[in-house]
């Protein structure tokens, strides 16, 4: 089995379980929470796979680091929000995340490693704060964020691996995809 047929057999099982696991108001000490909440959020979710189906046409070492910078600044957000900092424009940044990813893949664009992965890390830093502004009373924060942290990745591998299956088709789907999501960006930023 290819790597990347086993890591989305490996994301959709990690999505099938998440739905599984679903049961309204019980937070399982915070990790069936976590790793619902990004999945949940259509922002949130296209901007994780946009991500992850950008990075595949990056260098080796930007296609091997992006997962670091999804999860540093999920992670930095996160903390960001528990430690009680504000972070104004995190809606903003959200939409804009998916705005530019998507312009990202629509125009084929590949960025240095350096600019890349400070632009993963600052549209994660969004996504980030939000989960971690969002945690439920009573959860618990090492299980809500192991929960947001692997759907993430689940959802950053998924886009990987359409990436990927795209890499062997015309340009211009890729090319539509990334208008899509541009579009769907800019739909978000101005609801």
């Amino acid at each position: 089995m290819k790597l990347t047929s086993k890591l989305l057999a490996t994301a959709a099982l990690l999505t099938a379980s998440a739905t599984a696991m679903a049961h309204p108001g019980h937070t399982e000490g915070g990790f069936t929470t976590g790793l619902l909440h990004p999945m949940l959020g259509l922002d949130h979710l296209l901007a994780m796979a946009a991500i992850g189906f950008w990075s595949v046409r990056q260098s080796k070492l930007m296609k091997n680091a992006t997962p670091a910078f999804v999860i540093g600044g999920m992670v930095f957000g996160a903390a960001l929000a528990w430690g009680g900092l504000s972070l104004p424009g995190v809606e903003t940044g959200i939409t804009f995340s998916v705005l530019v990813a998507g312009i990202l893949i629509a125009t084929l664009a590949k960025l240095p490693t350096a600019v890349g992965g400070t632009l993963v890390g600052a549209f994660m830093l969004f996504h980030g704060f939000a989960h971690g502004a969002e945690m439920p009373k009573g959860a618990t924060l090492a299980a809500y964020l192991a929960g947001f942290s692997i759907a993430t990745l689940a959802i950053t591998l998924v886009g990987r691996g359409l990436g990927s299956l795209m890499l062997k088709a015309d340009s211009r789907f890729s090319r539509g995809i990334g208008g899509v999501l541009a579009v769907a960006g800019a739909y978000l930023a101005a609801a």
